[in-house]
């Protein structure tokens, strides 16, 4: 950006630069999120499959992992940069549930495409969507949640099982649940009087 004689703002742009506003560029966005949703969707679930990638010295990797798909992903749009940056905030937040996070959201996109073509104000989609993930949190808690027993190792077992569930795991699933457990239970620690689970170790 450079400032005439004037004062007042010169704003250089590269050739072909278009400026889009409205009701284009929330479809072009929810376009580009649906886009980056489908690229990972089938490498999500027991089913899943794995993805061939080409880094740029031509060394393949195959993975089904979200995020490290995502990572070689090479974007310009806007929406589709915050998408790769959801990934990016769930896989440091948690370390797990890249994949089911941009799928989520690519769905969220979608489906408050239909409203916008009805003209509905995006404020009241995003209050509307506000008040579910209230009640989402709600039900959660009260209806579809029970506690688990953490001294029983067969419930905990049932809840690894879950985590692990691919078919790439699944011939030695019984094998990987014993070793993840007999893992958590060895590195778990004392810290001002409650357990809790040190990785570093």
């Amino acid at each position: 950006m450079m400032r005439g004689a004037s004062q007042q703002p010169i704003i250089v742009l590269s050739q072909g630069t278009k400026r889009e506003s409205g009701h284009q560029v929330q479809i072009g966005n929810i376009n580009a999120c649906k886009t980056i949703a489908d690229v990972i969707r089938t490498s999500l679930g027991p089913r899943a499959m794995l993805k061939m990638l080409m880094d740029p010295m031509g060394g393949i990797v195959m993975t089904n992992d979200g995020n490290a798909i995502l990572r070689e992903i090479t974007v310009k749009h806007p929406a589709a940069k915050s998408m790769i940056e959801i990934a990016r905030t769930q896989d440091e937040e948690t370390g797990d549930g890249t994949t089911s996070v941009i799928i989520l959201a690519g769905e969220v996109m979608a489906h408050a495409q239909k409203y916008l073509e009805q003209k509905t104000h995006p404020t009241q989609i995003i209050q509307a969507y506000r008040q579910a993930l209230e009640d989402m949190v709600k039900w959660a808690e009260t209806k579809f949640s029970r506690d688990v027993d953490v001294s029983n190792d067969d419930e905990i077992a049932t809840v690894v099982k879950s985590c692990l569930g691919t078919k790439m795991i699944s011939k030695w699933m019984d094998l990987a649940v014993k070793i993840s457990i007999d893992a958590v239970k060895t590195i778990r620690v004392e810290k001002a009087g409650v357990r809790e689970i040190d990785i570093k170790r």
